[in-house]
């Protein structure tokens, strides 16, 4: 597999997959490419506003890559297409159970009013403080570190996400050890999924149950085990009152049609968590490449947390003034976004475009080529975060990188502020560098990563 990176003097164009160059009309060849890896399957003719479509085994698959018939899909049929994709529901249902990312009917229709009141936007801001803490006990442990010391980055920001997440989430600290497990066993769970249910496409309209191996119960028995004692400290009376958990606790015993027994509530806070601090720290990851290759803009990024801040630490009340600091993240997103495939199957048949779908098609819509459609976006492959300044915006369903419509992720505002008062937070204090002879290379599994993280050099701002 080949990739490309681009950078002469300001102009960056950042790591990724060569097009697709295999033969035309041999499906199964592109299947297998997609068990390798999803984002190099792409033909540079895909990275069009189109629909198209083609068969694989007899199974329909459909690639839905114009925002208006996105909207479409997201929201005006919303009931025709609500489903996860059968590869989405098995990868995740031993790990998350029903939990919200997976279920769909009644059962994700209470869950979602449920989790969307507790994450809401207007709750962000009492979460500041946990955000600042979190991120300034980061700043101090590496502060403590000697000159030039060695890190993985995606390593790091996984441990800082999970923290934040578990301190808001469960209102008490995880701790590194657990903290480092929970990543841990989170990493070794994506490798150990297939990327492809095969089951699906020789027939089986739900796929097939993935196979539980020694390791993968191993992985998702780490995760179990540190998240359902929270949940049951929380019922013994040993919880945070201003907690999330804390919060959905008390919303089941006022109404006990949600049902939300123990497994439930576990369900939510795994789906909460992994879903929380998997983005936030695969966006960060991704953002601290982008920068050491592009000094450019992380002079902007300094010189805007210097006029902002001066020199104290930067807080939740700041985040409306760091512009330049919220379009790096915002322009991270569309280059590189946590799920670069949001795969969804039809209940009925339908008709997209100028072709009839049957029911229980794969209807893929790709974030990873959506971002990168040039007539959305000027350059799509160039990192420039200019283009998030100021009042521009992206056309609506042309930028997607929490979803959208009623499945939007609810925690779109705590990850983007999140993101944004790490990001300053660090920056401030650090120059996170990425040796130049360092090959990154993305990979999407459940999330997208760079392979085997990203090894970065810490320098310290005076």
């Amino acid at each position: 597999m080949n990739f490309q990176e681009v950078l002469v003097d300001e102009y960056f164009e950042p790591v990724r997959a060569d097009y697709y160059a295999g033969p035309p009309g041999k499906p199964l060849q592109l299947l297998l490419q997609a068990r390798t890896d999803f984002l190099s399957m792409w033909r540079a003719s895909d990275y069009r506003e189109i629909v198209s479509q083609i068969r694989i085994l007899g199974r329909q698959v459909v690639l839905v890559n114009s925002p208006a018939l996105i909207r479409d899909v997201v929201v005006k049929r919303q009931d025709n297409y609500e489903r996860k994709s059968p590869q989405m529901r098995r990868a995740l249902e031993y790990l998350l159970g029903d939990g919200l990312f997976i279920s769909d009917g009644e059962t994700w229709r209470q869950r979602r009013a449920l989790v969307a009141d507790i994450v809401h936007m207007n709750r962000v801001p009492a979460f500041g403080p946990v955000m600042e803490q979190t991120a300034g006990e980061l700043v101090e442990r590496w502060r403590a570190m000697p000159e030039g010391a060695t890190l993985n980055a995606l390593h790091e920001m996984a441990g800082l996400t999970a923290e934040i997440i578990s301190r808001s989430v469960f209102g008490n600290q995880l701790g590194e050890d657990s903290a480092a497990a929970v990543t841990d066993s989170f990493t070794s769970y994506q490798a150990l999924i297939d990327s492809i249910n095969l089951g699906y496409f020789i027939g089986f309209d739900d796929g097939l149950p993935i196979l539980r191996t020694p390791s993968l119960r191993r992985s998702v028995k780490r995760i179990h085990g540190i998240i359902d004692k929270v949940v049951e400290d929380h019922l013994a009376g040993r919880g945070d009152h201003n907690s999330m958990v804390e919060l959905l606790i008390r919303r089941q015993q006022r109404n006990p049609e949600l049902k939300l027994d123990v497994i439930a509530l576990r369900n939510e806070a795994a789906t909460i968590f992994m879903a929380g601090h998997e983005t936030t720290a695969a966006t960060l990851t991704w953002a601290w490449y982008l920068l050491a290759r592009a000094p450019w803009v992380e002079r902007s990024v300094h010189a805007e947390i210097a006029r902002v801040c001066a020199n104290r630490t930067p807080t939740i009340e700041d985040v409306p003034q760091l512009a330049w600091c919220k379009a790096v993240i915002e322009e991270t997103l569309r280059l590189y976004p946590p799920v670069p495939i949001l795969a969804r199957q039809n209940r009925r048949a339908d008709t997209l475009g100028d072709i009839a779908i049957a029911p229980n098609s794969l209807i893929l819509i790709v974030p990873w080529l959506l971002h990168r459609t040039e007539s959305l976006f000027s350059e799509p492959h160039r990192f420039l975060p200019e283009r998030f300044l100021g009042d521009r915006r992206p056309i609506p369903y042309s930028y997607i990188p929490f979803a959208s419509g009623p499945r939007v992720c609810p925690g779109l505002h705590f990850g983007l502020t999140e993101a944004v008062l790490c990001l300053a937070i660090i920056a401030q204090r650090f120059r996170v560098r990425v040796a130049e002879s360092h090959r990154v290379e993305p990979v999407c599994r459940l999330t997208l990563r760079p392979r085997d993280g990203l090894p970065v050099t810490l320098e310290r701002r005076p």
